[in-house]
């Protein structure tokens, strides 16, 4: 690799979150987004179902419908983001699409998504496999010599 790809790679990599849960279309997550207000910030949640995932790497976004006092509001987050805090996973939906456009259309109870029941055991696994472990050194050992006279 030359120079500035491996500058570029170490910079991409400080902004990566790796905090992140799995997660496909249909799921309903909590997005929480930091709000800047003057000099403060405030975490505000925006909670609804993925319409869609887009891009991988730094560019990786996804769109979230939710439904606000009857009116429906869709917002793309790009995950990686500062402004993005967390990301929770609420309930797995099961759809057969990636792009689910289709469930602007519907209304009522046609727009529910079946769900998905994860055991709470494989939660925690997926919760512990979110949470990205150090990465340890490897240290070579040495051979040791032997102080062993000949006879």
């Amino acid at each position: 690799m030359n120079m500035l790809t491996k500058t570029t790679k170490s910079i991409v990599d400080e902004q990566l979150n790796d905090k992140l849960p799995r997660f496909t279309s249909g799921d309903t997550i909590r997005v929480n987004v930091k709000i800047k207000e003057g000099e403060k910030y405030r975490i505000q949640a925006f909670e609804g179902v993925v319409i869609k995932t887009q891009g991988s790497g730094i560019t990786f976004s996804v769109c979230v419908r939710k439904n606000s006092n009857g009116v429906f509001v869709e917002r793309t987050f790009p995950v990686h983001s500062p402004i993005v805090d967390s990301i929770d996973v609420l309930k797995r939906g099961r759809v057969r699409r990636a792009r689910i456009y289709y469930i602007r259309k519907l209304s009522g109870k046609a727009a529910r998504i079946k769900e998905i029941i994860v055991s709470k055991d494989k939660k925690n696994a997926e919760k512990a496999a979110a949470v990205k472990k150090p990465a340890t050194k490897k240290v070579e050992a040495k051979p040791v010599e032997s102080n062993k006279e000949e006879k």
